[in-house]
């Protein structure tokens, strides 16, 4: 990988510091029996080899660290990884599945589920997996589809974490993890990141969508002054690319601060499959798998065939009053500097607030539920600044 965009000074000062002590670190890393001697090998030595614990589950094997290369060549592979303990002592499993091609080559690892409501994520890989023949396959994809099991279950955004008291973590603000993190999110994210992620990994893509009362168009998340990142961005039929570092934290960036390749990609609604846009990601995925020399065939269709807009900046639009919300634009509509997108209302029909956009650009994201209380983003538009200067950080 070419050396990446020049870091602004401040891009790493919103980092949570973790718990560094000695006596800390000592606490969390005992562990006793056979297994625990095998998983403390593989933290001291991430990417040192597969380990399985021993458990099968649903007829799945377990392991706690995965080398891809240690999977049998020509076949798909299904296994769980075992992810952070829970306050009972049992562990959080994550799905992962690996195709293997026929032959040796590159290795691209999808990801969904980060957070608990994108289904749409699930289903896009869910879908590239289920069209690969590893027998025409030089190389391997592996794919992880349920990161933040808790918060599938729930079907909402964040970690429901206990640990210390009731509380809602943002998994996709705690790459690349601590395994000795003081919240489970952390160390979950530094288990699947040491021991999964990053030893199988030549590029990566990680899958979202907007989050629960806010949908949002399909787009790419992407720094694209990095040559390998845009070769791969390029070839998605998708309308709109945020050509952003956006903040420290979240996983693709984990994956690019450590030489990986990788962006985001964002597909409309949360709780929701939507099938319009899922067809769009699949075959631009499968368009990176050429790339790469995983799958042979030629290119299906990308961003050349596309209408492509182009932003380095989200200007967001949030509420300031409670009421109902009417959106006077959709989706990818283009707008001008102080053009009205938005009414509220309140109980009594009276309007008590209308919105417009600051600068000329095009609908990239919207509030989805009805009613907004001050403080809720109701859109953001994707523009140009002619001087980007670094990570922004939204409110979501």
């Amino acid at each position: 990988m070419s050396n990446g965009p020049e870091v602004h000074p401040n891009r790493r000062d919103f980092l949570i510091t973790t718990m560094a002590t000695a006596g800390a670190t000592a606490a969390l890393a005992v562990s006793t029996g056979a297994a625990g001697a095998e998983e403390a090998a593989a933290a001291a030595n991430p990417g040192s080899g597969t380990v399985y614990t021993g458990d099968v589950i649903q007829g799945k094997k377990v392991v706690s660290a995965l080398d891809v290369n240690d999977l049998a060549p020509g076949q798909k592979h299904f296994l769980y990884f075992q992810g952070v303990e829970m306050p009972s002592g049992q562990r959080w499993h994550v799905s992962v599945t690996v195709v293997r091609g026929a032959k040796p080559g590159r290795r691209v690892v999808l990801v969904s589920g980060v957070h608990g409501d994108e289904m749409s994520s699930i289903h896009t890989v869910q879908t590239v997996m289920n069209a690969l023949d590893p027998a025409q396959m030089s190389g391997t994809v592996m794919a992880v589809t349920d990161v933040a099991s808790p918060a599938i279950e729930s079907m909402q955004r964040r970690w429901p974490n206990y640990g210390r008291g009731s509380d809602l973590i943002d998994l996709n603000r705690e790459w690349p993890g601590n395994e000795n993190g003081i919240t489970a999110p952390s160390r979950h994210a530094g288990l699947l990141f040491n021991r999964l992620l990053r030893p199988n990994a030549d590029a990566a893509i990680d899958f979202h969508t907007g989050t629960t009362g806010f949908e949002v168009s399909a787009f790419n998340i992407a720094g694209m002054d990095v040559p390998e990142i845009k070769a791969m961005v390029d070839l998605f039929p998708v309308g709109q690319v945020f050509d952003n570092h956006v903040y420290p934290g979240v996983l693709h960036n984990a994956f690019v601060d450590v030489g990986i390749p990788s962006f985001c990609a964002e597909i409309g609604a949360a709780r929701v499959l939507d099938l319009d846009m899922i067809p769009l990601f699949v075959e631009g995925t499968l368009n990176v798998l050429k790339l790469h020399g995983i799958l042979p065939g030629t290119m299906g269709r990308t961003g050349k065939d596309v209408h492509v807009f182009v932003g380095n900046s989200a200007f967001p639009i949030l509420a300031t009053e409670g009421g109902l919300v009417e959106h006077l634009v959709k989706l990818n509509d283009k707008v001008e500097a102080g053009q009205k997108i938005a009414v509220q209302r309140n109980g009594f029909g009276e309007v008590v607030a209308e919105y417009a956009s600051g600068v000329a650009g095009e609908v990239t994201g919207q509030r989805s539920d009805a009613m907004a209380e001050p403080g809720n983003p109701l859109a953001f538009i994707l523009f140009h600044r002619g001087s980007a200067d670094g990570a922004e950080i939204y409110p979501e």
